[in-house]
């Protein structure tokens, strides 16, 4: 097996790479084959030798080799050239006495003749053998050595092509193109004019040099900058920046080898050289030519017909020019205010030189882009007028254009050449014609800059054409004539005449980019330009946007500027820039350039006749072939050209022009042919793919037609190449013609002329695809010939988008009748029957009518898909099925033969759709017909019924592809309707229906806004229908907003979903009459998430269900007089407004609670601010009824200072209530209409207080008792307002002498609280809410398992709403969540471990508002902070602050029990377990001091330790206010105490002497006696500890601190005393108060009175109730401790 895959190999090898050598071009000729053991990929050749390079990297040489040191210099067989390492070559290339090639390592080594530093080796005239040649780029930081692509040798020159795409030079001349007088130069040398560039390809002839260079959008300039030169464009002078200074230089070197005469100074200066800029004069001053604007296939129609000028005038203008002049003094050409003064001081500008130079940059353009051709010597406009707008042409006259968006490279179009550019009239109507993607942008991506052309021609070229495809039209080659006898007939003055018109109007050439276009020069020594903006593509796509720069010797006009002048450095041939060059070759003293049109322009010498014409030529001019011959491969030896083109046939076929070559023949006296001949030998040749000529000698490498593989590629090729050509002669002859005629406008319409722009654009960007398509394979047949690199097969998406891209829009203009509107215009310009077109179409018949003659034209590209897959399926055959290969074939043969069969239906479905309307008489229904809607069937008259019609009736419907449309009317023959109905496809179900009534031929149809039931005539009828309308519906579903398919399997769905997403514009009365609803639907209802947006402006955003809105939801009203929305943000019931919601009100006003029937309902808070009343500011938070506040509810005015806590009804307030001020003043009573009214209390600040009756706010009228501070009182009658004059009737009363203070005050003081409401009637609707949520209609009235669900329901929407929304939960937040949703164990008794788990259950319920008992809480906090904070931060308020808390214990502990049924009830016992004995989850203070272990179940204990710290802050607030005056007594003492050392404040304090500590233990260091001056160190450890009981929140923890402190004094004195030693009152009491006082904690009092109102009641009595009423003692004595001897 492997000797047989050996043989095949080998067998293979010898069919493919052949290659044949011949000279001359008679019949006799006889090519030789040139035998080599490996097949040839690359050849080059010389004066007299040649280089091969086969496949597996080897080079041979052949010829006179005579700086070979051998005896076989002349060697008549390929002789094997050594390189050192043995490494593979990819490239050759042979000058006339060297040769070079390029490793695969990118190292460039060369040999032969080194006289003139050809070969880069220095001390050496010969170099035998290769020897690597050293190239390294020195202005990288290290220098780094230049990675090599490609090479090109001429006779005393090399050029190389590096991986950056620049040109590096060795050897002599000025063919160089390098800034030096110093000959040779041997080591290489980068090209820095083309530094920037993107160079493709370079060639060598004998002393000139070439680049093909790609080309860039250009920046329009209308006249050359006073910075640059006039000659080459370079800066005159350029900036290096230093540290601290900065040098301005103006050693400028102009390039091109031609100076300028001192009568030409001043204007160099002052505008651009007439040789290289726009010609700027016009016949009038109203003529003016706009010459910036980018267009393709879609201006406005005056703007194409002011566009077209006479030659006349063009030629005209071109003699107009100044004569040439030169100059002398390169300094002179500077402007005067920026040449520098010289001092001896310093070498740099003045400051006033470098002002100038930097206001002069300033004013300078910031780009050059729109800038048209200035009339009257008009100037370039400043940089301040750009920045105004970049797209403006001029400030004064010319129109504004707006920027568009920049090309993509699926936008790219070769349309440059094709659409005329708009005058300055009708240029802004030109760019406002231009929609959608078709509108082509003014900027193109730097990123895509190989997929960008120039796309600016000016109005001579809408006449002559602009490109290179019109080919075979006569007319563009008498214009090239023309234009070629002007340039040459001024060859014999100065550069500065002879030139060719700038078109395009350029200040710079498009090739370099945007970067050097700044305004401000470049750094010296630094390269300021980079590749990197070329498009990854590129190898795949080759750029068909190029420019020919040529330097070096021109005597026989083979750079082709139109002189014999030498060039120093690269220039760009103008006349080439729009001809789509891809590949430039060299002879000796002539130049050919290869178009991807297939034609050949060449220049220079031709005394033997190889230029391919009769005359020479110094411009580009066009080979001329037989008509149908397409070029496609190039070749120029020493006085001949080889060209390579296509037939008849398949097979390539050879011409030859040039030199004729005969054995014995005097060289004198040689014959010629001076027009390309084609060669007699060349079908004998097999399949060529490369041709080579140097010297006298041509080479052909040739293939085998092995399996059909060959054949197969080059009929691919060869379709490609012929295509392009039909398709551009069809953009240049066709499409443009008519764009440019304005009578098209007015035939097509306005939608028509949209569509048929459309079209062109379409089509152009297809045509520029073929094109690139058309070179990647001469390219492919030329290397590797890896299937899997085919271009259709591995881009094979961007090929089947653009052909997708250009059938719809062909489609929608078929529809719309645009081909045969577009008869007429044609017509005009092409005659009657349209014989152009017949040729383009190559049509045999004649009796074509001329709107299929257009279709047919337009379709012609679509019909290339066949050939694609017939070809690729073709290549099948010649690999094994199990191969990659093959697999890739056939998948790219499927679907390109997909697309083939789905272009070909939208085809048939758009010629249906148009038959149907120019059949349809009816213009009821014209109003229907749309670009892109397909009619998909049509019921005749009985086909299809609408039930219970009348009997004269008539119903017709019409699917089409997106809508169902239900006609009406009288007279069906006529298909007059009188009215109809259109329901979208997306919002339409449709439904077989059998009954009774019905019978079985009823289809029932759901539409968003009615129903209705059709009969079919028949069974089949019925099925006909119901499967047409499914599909239909079906494929609207799965094409996406642009129209993209997104569900391409829902073709194969029997019938469309029920539930799908659509948009939808109700119209029917109603409250959604003209409402757009968007979002999900089911059988006609909007359900799901959606979005309506009401006529009004009223836009809802959330979930509906059955139609309504249901769910959670966005609602935004507008408020017209306010000019604001109102916004609900919440839940929604059947339409309304439902659940808990917040709701913002366009007067500033937030409410922010619960909801019912569209009116707030439940608990609630309404905050309102200054914008909705600028005069007061409050908030309420409580009960709501019917929208109106009602029960109990907190209102805290902001303006007034006053707080109002009680019972409200209707908006008012009515009950029990309680009001507190700013003031201090205090207030509990009823309340009726707003108003204080009946018996109440009122307390203020200084303990005044009064207990009676009052008519109005603060107004005291009736019996009442007034009590003073120090116990004085009045009984009687008072009438007046509090604070201000009160009248008295009644008795005064004064204490007894025998009470004391105390007793007066217990006496006399009012109980506060007893007209407030009580706690357990505050926040009922809160905890309503909580019970609502867990399913209960009542308090604790529900099933167990339901709340249970109902949580897990809660929890996991709440988590999914909260995982859409934008604020994302964190993992902890998402743990805790799935923790929750696990539901506990909740059945049966309650054990330690279990009640454990409870409490850790309700710990994280109660962290996450989320959750039922979470939500709660978090309402509860925000209620009782709303309640006690601020001005509810009154003494007064502090026992209704403590029961209130314990109500909320108690109401959740009832939520808890009812979640766990097991847990016992308040004071109930759950017995330890002896798996838990040793557990210590729960907290000892819980610990029953029964001898049986286990735990007492309260809700302080479950509870108070999640509650109690989130409402710690105001609740201790309270206890301080309240205990003030204490407290400041308290701490008065413990100042004076405290000064005192330990032994001093012991003996004080009245401690035993035998609990003195002798030593102590500071710091962990050792123990130190305790002298009478120390302080802070007795019980140290204990004082610590007490201290922590700040640090506390619940009573539990702080007994917990002060039993520790108990602890650490017991322990330090058992140290002492002995461990057996026992604490009596008389010796603990004394101690605790030594501590007490060195804690020095402050308001211990509230501290004392917090854990005495909410200690549980089981440690009151135990061990801990003994520690805490020590402590409590101790506040107390040192109240009443006498510490005025300290």
């Amino acid at each position: 097996m492997e000797e047989q895959r050996s043989s095949e190999k080998e067998k293979t090898s010898r069919e493919r790479g052949l290659l044949y050598r011949w000279q001359g071009y008679s019949c006799t000729v006889n090519p030789e084959k040139v035998l080599l053991p490996r097949p040839v990929c690359h050849a080059a050749l010389g004066i007299s030798h040649g280089v091969l390079l086969t496949e597996d990297g080897l080079v041979y040489s052949f010829g006179d080799l005579y700086w070979r040191h051998s005896s076989r210099s002349q060697a008549l067989s390929p002789v094997l050239e050594g390189f050192v390492g043995g490494q593979r070559v990819l490239r050759v290339s042979a000058g006339s006495f060297h040769c070079a090639a390029i490793t695969d390592d990118g190292v460039v080594h060369a040999w032969g003749e080194n006289a003139n530093g050809q070969c880069g080796v220095s001390d050496l005239s010969l170099v035998p053998s290769p020897t690597p040649v050293s190239i390294v780029d020195d202005e990288t930081v290290p220098p780094e050595r230049v990675w090599i692509l490609d090479v090109a040798c001429g006779a005393q020159h090399t050029l190389a092509l590096s991986g950056k795409h620049e040109v590096w030079a060795w050897g002599t001349g000025c063919q160089l193109g390098l800034v030096t007088n110093v000959f040779p130069v041997q080591r290489a040398q980068k090209v820095e004019h083309l530094s920037g560039r993107y160079v493709l390809q370079i060639a060598c002839g004998g002393f000139h040099s070439l680049a093909l260079v790609r080309s860039l959008p250009p920046l329009k300039s209308s006249r050359q900058s006073s910075e640059t030169c006039g000659q080459c464009r370079q800066p005159l002078y350029t900036v290096i920046d230093k540290d601290d200074h900065v040098i301005i230089s103006n050693n400028h070197y102009c390039p091109l080898g031609v100076e300028l005469t001192d009568e030409k100074q001043g204007q160099r200066s002052n505008q651009g050289s007439p040789a290289l800029m726009a010609k700027t004069e016009l016949s009038g001053p109203d003529q003016q030519v706009f010459t910036g604007l980018f267009e393709d296939f879609c201006p406005g129609q005056k703007a194409l017909d002011g566009s077209c000028r006479d030659d006349a005038a063009k030629k005209e203008t071109f003699h107009q020019e100044p004569a040439p002049v030169s100059v002398t003094d390169s300094s002179a050409a500077l402007p005067k205010n920026l040449k520098r003064t010289k001092t001896k001081s310093s070498p740099y500008p003045d400051e006033q030189a470098l002002k100038d130079y930097l206001r002069r940059m300033s004013d300078q353009s910031l780009s050059e882009n729109f800038e048209a051709v200035p009339t009257e010597g008009s100037r370039p406009p400043s940089r301040q007028t750009s920045l105004k707008d970049r797209c403006r042409v001029d400030q004064h006259d010319k129109p504004m254009f707006p920027a568009l968006a920049p090309l993509t490279i699926r936008d790219v179009t070769n349309l440059s050449d094709v659409a005329p550019v708009a005058t300055q009239s009708s240029a802004s109507s030109a760019l406002s014609s231009q929609t959608g993607r078709d509108a082509l942008p003014l900027g193109v991506s730097a990123c895509d800059d190989s997929e960008v052309k120039d796309r600016a021609v000016s109005c001579q070229d809408s006449l002559t054409g602009g490109g290179g495809e019109e080919a075979c039209d006569e007319s563009q080659a008498k214009n090239q004539d023309s234009e070629r006898k002007c340039l040459e007939a001024n060859k014999s003055a100065s550069l500065s005449d002879v030139r060719i018109e700038d078109t395009d109007g350029l200040g710079r050439r498009r090739s370099l980019p945007g970067l050097l276009s700044k305004g401000f020069p470049k750094k010296v020594g630094a390269s300021t330009l980079t590749t990197s903006g070329v498009s990854k593509t590129e190898n795949l796509f080759p750029s068909l946007y190029t420019e020919v720069w040529s330097w070096g010797r021109g005597q026989d006009g083979q750079l082709g500027h139109g002189d014999s002048l030498p060039r120093l450095q690269p220039l760009c041939i103008k006349s080439l820039s729009n001809k789509e060059i891809v590949k430039v070759v060299a002879g000796s003293n002539h130049t050919l350039a290869l178009t991807a049109q297939c034609q050949v322009y060449s220049w220079g010498s031709n005394k033997l006749g190889q230029l391919g014409h009769m005359d020479s030529s110094t411009v580009p001019h066009l080979v001329k072939v037989s008509e149908g011959i397409r070029v496609w491969d190039v070749a120029a030896g020493q006085t001949h050209t080889l060209l390579l083109a296509d037939g008849d046939c398949i097979q390539p076929i050879l011409y030859y022009s040039g030199k004729q070559v005969q054995e014995g023949q005097d060289s004198h006296a040689s014959t010629c042919t001076q027009t390309p001949t084609l060669l007699p030998f060349c079908m004998n040749l097999g399949y060529v793919s490369s041709v080579f000529a140097g010297g006298l000698n041509c080479l052909a490498l040739a293939d085998q037609n092995a399996m059909g593989f060959i054949s197969t590629l080059h009929e691919l090729a060869s379709a490609e190449r012929k295509l392009y050509c039909t398709l551009s002669r069809v953009k240049s002859q066709i499409l443009r013609p008519l764009l440019s005629r304005e009578s098209v406008s007015s035939c097509l319409g306005q939608t028509s002329m949209q569509l048929f722009q459309t079209v062109a654009g379409c089509f152009s960007r297809l045509c520029h695809l073929t094109g690139q398509h058309a070179i990647s394979l001469n390219s492919f047949l030329q290397n590797s010939r890896d299937v899997k690199t085919l271009t259709i097969l591995k881009k094979a998406d961007i090929f089947l988008d653009t052909y997708k891209e250009y059938s719809v829009p062909l489609g929608n203009f078929l529809v719309m009748g645009g081909f045969q509107a577009l008869v007429k215009p044609a017509q005009e310009c092409f005659g009657k029957k349209l014989e152009l077109a017949q040729k383009l179409l190559e049509l045999k018949e004649k009796d074509a009518s001329p709107s299929d003659l257009l279709l047919k034209l337009l379709y012609m590209p679509l019909q290339h898909l066949c050939d694609y897959g017939r070809v690729l399926l073709k290549m099948t055959a010649c690999f094994d099925v199990s191969s990659v290969e093959y697999r890739r074939l056939q998948d790219g043969c499927l679907q390109y033969e997909v697309l083939a069969h789905l272009v070909s239906k939208q085809r048939k479905d758009a010629e249906a759709t148009h038959s149907f309307w120019k059949n349809f008489s009816g213009k009821s229904l014209e109003s229907l017909r749309k670009p892109s809607r397909r009619l998909v069937c049509e019921s005749g008259n009985k086909d299809l019924t609408l039930q219970n019609s009348g009997r004269f009736s008539v119903n017709t419907f019409i699917l089409f592809n997106d809508t169902l449309v239900h006609a009406q009317g009288t007279i069906p023959s006529k298909k007059f309707f009188s009215s109809h109905f259109i329901y979208p496809l997306a919002t339409l179900w449709i439904e077989p229906v059998s009954d009774e009534n019905v019978g079985l031929l009823g289809l029932k149809l759901t539409t968003p806004e009615e129903s209705f039931i059709v009969l079919a005539s028949s069974p089949l009828e019925k099925g006909k229908w119901l499967r047409a309308i499914n599909q239909a519906v079906d494929h609207v579903l799965g094409l996406g907003q642009n129209g993209q398919v997104i569900s391409p399997s829902g073709s194969q769905r029997a019938e469309p979903p029920v539930s799908r997403t659509a948009t939808y514009t109700f119209t029917k009365e109603g409250r959604l009459k003209e409402a757009t609803y968007n979002g999900r639907w089911l059988s006609g209802k909007p359900h799901g998430k959606g979005t309506l947006k009401w006529a009004d402006g009223r836009v809802y955003c959330g979930t509906f269900k059955h139609g309504l809105e249901d769910g959670f939801g966005d609602y935004m009203m507008p408020n017209k007089t306010l000019n604001k929305f109102d916004r609900y943000k919440g839940h929604w019931k059947e339409g309304k407004m439902h659940g808990f919601g917040t709701y913002w009100y366009a007067t500033g006003e937030v409410y922010e609670g619960s909801f019912q029937d569209h009116q707030r309902h439940g608990h609630g808070m309404m905050s309102s601010g200054r914008l909705a009343s600028p005069s007061s500011s409050s908030v309420f938070v409580g009960h709501w009824l019917n929208d109106k506040k009602a029960g109990y509810g907190i209102y805290d005015d902001i303006t007034k200072g006053e707080k109002y806590m009680g019972m409200w009804l209707e908006d008012q307030r009515q009950g029990s209530g309680v009001v507190v001020t700013q003031f201090g003043l205090y207030y509990e009573g009823a309340f009726s209409n707003n108003r204080m009214t009946g018996v109440g209390l009122l307390l203020c600040e200084d303990d005044t207080a009064f207990e009676g009756e009052f008519s109005e706010d603060w107004l005291l009228n009736g019996k009442g008792v007034m009590r003073m501070p120090n116990g004085d009182s009045f009984e009687g009658i008072f009438v007046g307002e509090w604070g201000s004059e009160l009248k008295v009737v009644g008795t005064f009363l004064k204490p007894s002498l025998y009470e004391t203070e105390t007793e007066v005050k217990q006496s006399k003081t009012p109980q506060v609280g007893r007209y407030a409401v009580p706690a357990e009637q505050k926040w009922r609707a809160v905890f309503e809410e909580c019970w609502s949520r867990l399913g209960c209609e009542f308090p604790g009235q529900g099933e167990n398992d339901r709340a249970w669900e109902n949580i897990a329901v809660i929890l996991t929407s709440s988590r999914r709403k909260q995982t859409d929304s934008p604020q994302m939960l964190s993992r902890s937040q998402c743990k805790l969540l799935e923790s929750l949703e696990v539901i506990p164990q909740h059945r049966g008794s309650v054990s330690a471990q279990a009640y454990d788990i409870i409490r850790r259950y309700l710990i994280k319920a109660c962290d996450t508002p989320l959750h039922p008992l979470g939500w709660l809480l978090e309402t509860l906090v925000t209620v009782y902070r709303m309640t006690y904070v601020g001005v509810g931060s009154n003494r007064r308020l502090l026992q209704q602050a403590v029961e209130e808390i314990q109500s909320y214990l108690r109401r959740i502990f009832q939520l808890v029990r009812f979640l766990f049924p097991g847990l016992p009830e308040e004071g109930g016992f759950i017995p330890e377990s002896s798996e838990g004995a040793g557990s210590d989850s729960l907290s000892d203070s819980s610990q029953s001091d029964s001898t049986q272990q286990g735990w007492i179940v309260s809700s302080s204990s479950l509870l108070l330790p999640i509650l109690l710290p989130r409402l710690y802050h105001p609740l201790f607030t309270l206890y301080s206010l309240e205990r003030e005056r204490e407290e400041e007594l308290y701490w008065d003492c413990i100042v004076r105490l405290n000064r005192q050392p330990d032994l001093s404040l012991l003996t004080f304090l009245g401690v035993p002497q035998k609990f003195w500590p002798v030593s102590v233990s500071i710091l962990g260091k050792e123990k130190e006696q305790v002298l009478p001056s120390t302080k802070d160190a007795c019980f140290a450890t204990a004082v610590e500890t007490l201290q922590q009981i700040s640090t506390a929140f619940i009573p539990a923890d702080k007994l917990q601190v002060i039993q520790l402190t108990f602890e650490d004094v017991t322990q330090e004195v058992q140290t002492m005393l002995g461990q057996d030693f026992l604490w009596s009152m008389d010796d603990l009491f004394p101690v605790f108060l030594y501590v007490v006082v060195r804690a020095q904690i402050r308001n211990l009092g509230s501290e004392v009175s917090l854990i005495d109102d909410l200690m549980e009641p089981a440690l009151q009595h135990g061990e801990l109730g003994l520690m805490f009423t020590t402590l409590k003692a101790c506040y107390y004595q040192i109240q009443h401790e006498n510490t005025t001897c300290f």
